[in-house]
């Protein structure tokens, strides 16, 4: 199934974790980073310090977010 959650390991302050997120919600945070120069890991390193809640979520909810404002950029 193409919506199925998959496990990912990503490394904050020099500790190997893993997220669980749907392959779309991986991709977007791919390019997310990709477009700010920076890895995978020091996007989730930035998330992870200004999160409140489960840090998967706090990935989705950022990855949606962004996707939203690049929708309105375009759209202006």
């Amino acid at each position: 199934m193409a919506g199925e959650i998959e496990k990912h390991s990503v490394v904050i302050d020099g500790h190997k974790t893993s997220v669980s997120l749907e392959p779309a919600f991986w991709q977007g945070l791919c390019e997310i980073a990709a477009d700010r120069g920076c890895t995978v890991s020091e996007l989730v390193a930035e998330l992870d310090k200004a999160r409140t809640g489960n840090l998967s979520s706090a990935i989705r909810l950022f990855v949606l977010e962004e996707t939203r404002a690049r929708g309105a950029a375009v759209q202006s």
